[in-house]
């Protein structure tokens, strides 16, 4: 019987000899994995099993992972994707991250790495559930005319309301601990990806895109690039902001 506090995550690889390597290395390490060969089979999986992280090739039988990972985005699943995929053109790299990726991974791979990238967007999620004391401060944050809810990652404007993946919560978080001073480059990648290579740096390039549309309402709030050196995130202060 599965165990309640296993993360539950959906391999989506129709090469079966590695999806069998991959679904018994993270099951040893306390993951529960569900593997799907075809985007079908993955479909029908989520709508039976409410997964914690996806892990999902980009060449497929029945279609490719770009296609599925953003149809994912477009119906409001947030739930943390990582690509597998020999591709590594930066056009596909690009790509995997604006269909709605967290992270890319080229193969071939090394298990390590994959648990270790695994771990990072899953973060406090999983400290939570193996029963970490440490537990997140959350909060509420104006910026602006928006209200920003950490760590659900919900973001408000009047009655609209965004849910940001997890990647997007921690890396708002980061910006907002450093708010109106620089933040390095550096300092976010090696805490938020582990790694400050360039795959790393491409998927901050996507991310930061996406939070400076998210805030495109409000004229006052500015996500700044310091070339070469790292970001200004400058809105009104009303309030200390978290530590």
């Amino acid at each position: 019987m599965e165990q309640v506090n296993k993360i539950r995550v959906l391999l989506l690889e129709d090469e079966a000899s590695l999806a069998e390597i991959i679904s018994e290395t993270l099951g040893g390490k306390g993951f529960h994995v569900y593997i799907a060969g075809t985007v079908k089979a993955a479909k029908k999986i989520l709508t039976e099993v409410k997964a914690d992280i996806l892990v999902v090739d980009v060449m497929l039988p029945d279609g490719n992972g770009f296609d599925y990972v953003e149809l994912l985005r477009r119906s409001g699943i947030q739930t943390p994707v990582i690509f597998l995929t020999s591709r590594s053109r930066p056009e596909d790299v690009v790509k995997g991250f604006e269909s709605g990726a967290n992270d890319y991974l080229k193969k071939p791979f090394s298990m390590i790495e994959l648990i270790a990238r695994m771990n990072a967007l899953l973060g406090n999620r999983r400290n939570l559930q193996a029963g970490d004391e440490a537990v997140l401060k959350s909060y509420t944050e104006k910026i602006g005319i928006y209200k920003f809810e950490y760590p659900s990652g919900v973001l408000k404007c009047g009655d609209a309301r965004q849910t940001l993946s997890s990647r997007e919560a921690d890396l708002l978080h980061a910006l907002i601990k450093g708010r109106n001073t620089l933040v390095k480059r550096t300092d976010l990648l090696l805490l938020l990806w582990q790694n400050d290579d360039y795959f790393s740096g491409r998927s901050l390039d996507v991310f930061i895109s996406r939070l400076r549309k998210r805030f495109s309402s409000d004229t006052g709030v500015s996500l700044i690039n310091i070339r070469g050196k790292g970001y200004r995130f400058v809105y009104p202060l009303d309030e200390p902001g978290p530590v």
